[in-house]
């Protein structure tokens, strides 16, 4: 199988790294804005893809890249699921 996306937008905040608890595994989460052409009538709309960075990598997003700043990356897309109130959300 195969799971790998390339995306290329701006961040739309300043990432922050933080350090999970009791360990020394740094992680950052931010938001790409990704730019696509609508089908129909040549207009842009842009998606927000919620991004997750660990280790090594989130130090160097943190440290290189700002809030607007162009971002191209490769990765693997997961999904999370929970129940609440009865419902499931993903």
């Amino acid at each position: 199988m195969l799971n790998t996306v390339v995306l290329m937008g701006r961040l739309t905040h300043s990432p922050e790294v933080k350090t999970l608890n009791d360990t020394d595994i740094k992680v950052t989460r931010f938001c790409l804005a990704v730019e696509r052409d609508r089908a129909t009538d040549k207009e842009k709309v842009t998606d927000f893809i919620d991004c997750v960075a660990w280790r090594n990598t989130a130090e160097f997003i943190q440290k290189y890249f700002n809030k607007g700043s162009m971002v191209g990356l490769v990765g693997s897309i997961q999904t999370r699921n929970f129940e609440k109130d009865g419902h499931k959300v993903y």
